[in-house]
């Protein structure tokens, strides 16, 4: 699913930029004419979206963990995911790596998070 989003951002991006060369010259040859409006064909992705893309390579995508060597963190609640994340930065809850990933969040990215991930099935 975030590969499919990643592939829909960069076809808009390249459509973007080939419109802004294509629209370099004007109908009379001079240059300066406005390039033409692209329409927007790109899904709007969450802020929560965009964060949790840094979680695939350990929770899976959309924190659907398929091998369970890690918590799965679609479904769960989004106060327990945001307890979680807190815990990790604060230290209360040890962990190798996560608290080291917890301590670069601002609380409202956490609460993005945790919105996001609760939000999947």
């Amino acid at each position: 699913m975030m590969l499919s989003k990643f592939l829909v951002i960069l076809a808009a991006t390249a459509a973007l930029t080939a419109g802004g060369r294509a629209g370099a010259v004007g109908a009379d040859g001079a240059g300066g004419a406005t390039p033409a409006p692209v329409a927007s064909a790109t899904p709007e992705i969450s802020k929560g979206a965009r964060l949790a893309a840094t979680c695939v390579a350990c929770h899976g995508t959309n924190g659907d963990t398929k091998e369970g060597a890690l918590p799965r963190l679609a479904g769960q609640s989004r106060q327990a995911l945001s307890a979680s994340l807190h815990a990790f930065k604060s230290g209360r809850r040890p962990s190798t790596i996560m608290t080291q990933i917890a301590k670069g969040y601002t609380d409202e990215q956490i609460e993005l998070l945790a919105a996001y991930f609760a939000a999947q099935k």
